[in-house]
């Protein structure tokens, strides 16, 4: 059974309620058709009512709401409000922005009528993401909301049984040492809650192996190694290592001697987003490896981010993966 197949398992014995704010979108509809025909979770679909119905899908089950129809409407703006005035924010411009369907989902998991929301299939990540950091916010604590590829390569030669995290992929452009010290805390934390890695071993990367490269980035990346040890001395955590160092045990005992991370990695946080969007997406392509996500972490509550390239079987995926991490919430 795959990892993804044990996630929907999961999903399934305690189900959660999950928003689609792109409800009236096709991959999105035929997605909740699926997940409701499959009993993986519970589907909000947002949008007009009419559209959804005319795909002719099976939506049985679903429960389907136009936000510019919702008896709730002002109640969600009124909280929009009083959450955003500080920031300039109108009661005209809170009604305004409450019709839109990201927003309104948003506040859903606000008021506890949903426990997670799946997104992006036609917006950006941007728009996914601003009403999250807006309304729900992150996790007490938790100051830098981040993401993370959970990756499945098919020949099991590297992580746990073939299974890692890549962070950050989608979110941070260029994380300070403190921003790369949470990307490698919160996904050694998704590690254990998604992908069922039991120790995680987070190597921090760089084009340097403990010392054999200088300048900026690899004392970047030091610093954040020293300052994970600080937050979190129970992590098993080694930097700054090259690729191979951290996943090549012959070559991380060379360069890492005595490292319980070195060779054995299974969570790989990448130095900048730049790195971190071409290495997962080369081990896509060229490992033919499962790439499950963006799985974004750091958040109140659960909010994922689908690309706009995205099968219906991704949005399934993800919205499987969203209940999962509801459950834990």
């Amino acid at each position: 059974m795959s990892l993804m197949d044990r996630i929907k398992a999961q999903a399934k014995a305690d189900k959660k309620r999950i928003v689609l704010p792109e409800g009236a979108e096709e991959r999105t509809v035929k997605a909740a058709a699926i997940l409701l025909k499959e009993g993986i979770c519970d589907v909000i679909l947002l949008g007009d009512e009419e559209k959804i119905a005319a795909y002719g899908e099976d939506l049985t089950g679903a429960t389907i709401i136009n936000p510019k129809k919702a008896g709730c409407l002002q109640e969600y703006a009124d909280t929009l409000y009083e959450l955003r005035k500080a920031k300039g924010m109108t009661p005209e411009k809170a009604l305004a922005t409450m019709q839109d369907e990201t927003f309104f989902g948003t506040m859903m998991m606000k008021k506890n009528a949903a426990d997670g929301m799946v997104s992006g299939a036609i917006h950006s990540t941007a728009d996914t993401l601003r009403p999250a950091l807006q309304i729900i916010k992150t996790k007490p604590g938790v100051t830098t909301a981040s993401s993370c590829f959970v990756m499945e390569i098919p020949n099991k030669a590297y992580g746990q049984d073939g299974v890692m995290i890549f962070a950050d992929c989608a979110v941070n452009i260029t994380p300070d040492a403190q921003q790369l010290a949470a990307i490698a805390i919160a996904s050694a934390q998704t590690a254990k809650d998604i992908a069922e890695i039991a120790e995680p071993k987070v190597a921090m990367l760089s084009f340097s192996t403990k010392g054999s490269g200088k300048g900026e980035m690899v004392d970047k990346v030091r610093q954040a190694t020293e300052l994970v040890k600080e937050l979190a001395p129970e992590l098993n955590v080694d930097g700054e290592l090259q690729a191979d160092a951290a996943l090549v045990e012959k070559v991380g005992q060379l360069k890492s001697p005595g490292s319980a991370v070195a060779g054995h990695a299974n969570v790989l946080v990448f130095p900048s987003l730049e790195a971190g969007n071409i290495g997962y997406k080369l081990v896509q392509r060229l490992a033919g490896a499962e790439a499950i996500g963006p799985v974004m972490q750091g958040l109140a509550r659960p909010v994922n981010d689908l690309s706009r390239g995205c099968s219906v079987e991704d949005i399934v995926s993800l919205c499987a993966l969203t209940a999962v991490q509801a459950q834990k919430a």
